[in-house]
Formats: C-alpha cells, structure tokens, sequence
C-alpha cells in the first residue's frame, strides 16, 4: 500500500469506527480530532512518515470504539497497530492507575509514537476553550504531565515538537 493510500484508507477506518462520537462540547464530529493530530504531525511537526500519520489518525480507535488490536494489525500491520495500542490507555484500571501506567508505556515507546501523542497534546491543547470550565484545570494538569514525561526522554527529533507544544501550553495555562 502506498503512502497516500495507506493514510486514506485510516482516514476512512477512523472516521466508520468513531462515527457517531462526538467532541467534549458535543457538537464537533470526534473524528475531527484525530484528522487533525495527523495534520499537526504531518503540517506543523513536519513528519510525513505514513506509519505515523497512520498511527496520529487511527491514535483514538483501540481506546474509543469497538475496533481492537487485531482489527488495527489486519489493515495496517503489526507496527502500526502496536504503535496506536502504545497510545491507547487502558480504561480498566482506575484513573490514577491507568495514567501512571499510560505515562510509563509513553516512555518506553519510539519516538514517532511521542510524536504522535505531542500532536494529540497539541489539538487538545487548541480545543480547551470548549471544554467547561470546571475540567479545563485537570486536563491542563494531565496533558502538562505527558509532556514534562515526553521532555525527560525526547531525542533530537522532538526538539521542535516539543517546543510548539510548550509555547501553545504557555498561552493555555
């Protein structure tokens, strides 16, 4: 499968496994989320690997729909499919669990899929004004200890990344 092949066709799965989902204000299509975190890792990261743009659009499936590894591994592969689980939390662990384990896998993961999730911390990041009031602090707090776990561990290639992330992070908190 070719690059832009590859990138249409996870366009097309995420956009059938999230449909009907929509964002935290609830009217913005859920599938606008990951589009776009595979246009921060393409357009503003500068990345143009398909693994990855494959991995930032399909980064929400295993967690959010009915779609699982397997589903993932038979149209993308093995390593595209265990880059979107390294990006998947698990949600039956408690909260506190769950994020502890979730920042653990995030740091052993390669850096593309760090990548992946600093586009994710990114787009949330420019949909906090639609988040109410009251969440806005926890996930400022949440998203800030992704990137503080992202920054201890970053070669070379997340430099800049890392940098758009925390200037966008500055005028959020």
């Amino acid at each position: 499968m070719d690059s832009i092949s590859k990138l249409q066709e996870a366009i097309a799965f995420a956009a059938r496994a999230h449909q009907g989902q929509l964002r935290k204000d609830d009217k913005t299509p859920y599938v606008s989320h990951v589009f776009r975190v595979a246009m921060i890792v393409r357009d503003l990261f500068g990345f143009d690997d398909p693994r990855m743009l494959a991995a930032a659009v399909l980064h929400d499936t295993i967690e959010d729909t009915t779609k699982d590894f397997d589903d993932v591994e038979e149209c993308f592969g093995r390593e595209v499919a265990e880059w979107v689980s390294m990006l998947t939390k698990n949600k039956s662990l408690p909260e506190a669990a769950r994020e502890e384990e979730y920042v653990r896998r995030l740091l052993a993961a390669p850096w593309q899929v760090q990548a992946c999730k600093l586009a994710d911390v990114y787009d949330n990041l420019s949909d906090m004004d639609s988040l109410p009031a009251e969440r806005r602090s926890h996930s400022l707090k949440r998203l800030a200890k992704y990137i503080t776990a992202i920054r201890g561990v970053a070669g070379p290639e997340l430099e800049e990344p890392l940098r758009l992330v925390e200037l966008l992070q500055r005028t959020k908190s």
